[in-house]
């Protein structure tokens, strides 16, 4: 990331309470079981990590968690759900920035977001198996079959991945140009 200037706190801030009130706009997705649910709180986090980098993308994420943990607080008062959603931000908003950053074209956006939730999903299958879902059990006594992350977990990060990459896609080509002049990102080819 540049310089940190006040405008980038700000922005940061900004992104930061859009991507809570998008997080509160959740739904689930019927095949799927229902404490999944597809909300776009990334795309804010994906718009802060494409035009001020990738630090700006992880503090949007953290904060909506923190924001979130601290005003709905969680059943068991561990936070196991929003770290949770806090990790599966990050592996989403990383490939993004590490593909698009030297390939600043449509196909290398495209290509970081298919990174991306591909990353996302496999990576958040493997930290569920082995911490999230455990965690789980450990602090709710609330255990889930370990099958459930190949049949429903692992799906369930691809299409929120598709979905997000979705709407990130058409906000982004609409406010590029604009994005381009306020922060001076490169814009696509």
């Amino acid at each position: 990331m540049k310089k940190m200037t006040t405008r980038t706190f700000v922005t940061v801030g900004m992104l930061s309470a859009i991507s809570y009130v998008l997080m509160l706009l959740n739904f689930p997705i019927p095949p799927f079981p229902a404490f999944l649910q597809i909300d776009f709180s990334d795309v804010p986090a994906l718009m802060a990590t494409v035009a001020l980098g990738p630090v700006a993308g992880i503090l949007v994420e953290l904060f909506k968690n923190v924001i979130d943990y601290v005003l709905t607080g969680s059943e068991t008062g561990v936070p196991v759900g929003h770290v949770a959603n806090f990790a599966a931000g990050i592996l989403l908003i990383l490939p993004v920035h590490l593909i698009y950053s030297r390939f600043q074209t449509k196909k290398g956006l495209l290509t970081g977001l298919v990174t991306g939730t591909l990353v996302m999903s496999i990576g958040m299958g493997i930290m569920n198996y082995f911490i999230f879902l455990p965690a789980y059990k450990y602090f709710m006594n609330f255990e889930l079959p370990a099958e459930i992350i190949v049949t429903g977990i692992v799906p369930f990060n691809i299409l929120k991945g598709i979905l997000v990459a979705a709407v990130f896609t058409l906000l982004f080509i609409r406010i590029q140009k604009w994005l381009s002049k306020q922060f001076g990102t490169r814009r696509m080819a």
